[in-house]
């Protein structure tokens, strides 16, 4: 078997980018989390910037969409209908972007922007598709930054999947005395449960939710 040899430079992993089952990715310092990189960053850390590369599973090609820069570190990025998005923190600009990669022309577009001072935190501050969203949680918070804005109350024991339609979908687990998950469905509107199903979820690689149902 041939063996692949990419020239990554400090970049020592790969993950799959979900959504998709042609492309990998991988950044070097803070792997995606952003609460970690803007520590690094107030606290004056000689890390002062991630660097983020995406790599094609068929031809081994290697994108670096946006150059490295003091103060810019990169959210997990995700695969929505056939460009690459990626949750860039500017925090020497103060401000957290969405930008859409297009691999074939190497264009890049915003998305949408937000003042970092909108934003509570960076805990857990990620992005989820269909459609496409900004959110982040915390203990019993779950809020939608864009493209609403919206705050809920929910469970510390309820974790986010995906959104569909006008519903929320979390996976909630329960210890009583055995352990299992739930799947709970929130109103979109006010946050209410819908629905409390006897099933957990789990996403496919290619970033397709299944719902794993018990009788």
């Amino acid at each position: 078997m041939e063996l692949r040899i990419l020239k990554t430079g400090n970049i020592s992993s790969l993950s799959a980018l979900e959504g998709s089952e042609e492309w990998l990715w991988g950044t070097n310092y803070t792997y995606g989390d952003l609460y970690e990189a803007e520590e690094l960053y107030q606290d004056h850390h000689r890390i002062v910037s991630d660097r983020l590369i995406f790599v094609n599973r068929i031809n081994g090609r290697i994108y670096e969409p946006l150059a490295e820069k003091p103060g810019q570190y990169f959210g997990k990025p995700l695969y929505d209908q056939g460009r690459i998005m990626i949750l860039q923190a500017d925090f020497a600009a103060g401000v957290i972007r969405i930008l859409s990669f297009d691999p074939q022309s190497g264009t890049i577009e915003t998305v949408c922007e937000t003042a970092r001072t909108q934003i509570k935190n960076c805990y857990n501050l990620m992005m989820h598709k269909e459609p496409l969203m900004l959110t982040r949680s915390e203990s019993e918070c779950f809020e939608i930054i864009w493209p609403l804005t919206k705050r809920y109350n929910v469970s510390p024991r309820e974790s986010f999947c995906f959104r569909r339609d006008d519903s929320l979908c979390f996976s909630r687990w329960e210890e009583d005395p055995d352990y299992r998950e739930e799947t709970v469905i929130r109103d979109l509107s006010g946050g209410e449960i819908k629905e409390v199903i006897n099933a957990s979820l789990v996403m496919s690689d290619d970033g397709q939710w299944w719902m794993l149902e018990r009788e």
